[in-house]
């Protein structure tokens, strides 16, 4: 079977009480995105400083 991911990508497991994750489902429901796609876009805006980036 082809592989569909690149191979960098890492898998995160978090938990979070029932009712944080109801907010997060209803907030990629009512903007049309995963919650993949949410995280990944609080990720980006999170500021970092300059010696803190490990690109």
């Amino acid at each position: 079977m082809a592989r569909t991911k690149p191979k960098s990508d890492k898998v995160l497991t978090i938990r979070l009480p029932e009712k944080e994750l109801l907010r997060l489902e209803a907030y990629c429901i009512m903007d049309g995105k995963t919650k993949t796609e949410v995280i990944r876009q609080f990720i980006h805006s999170l500021p970092v400083r300059e010696t803190a980036v490990m690109e």
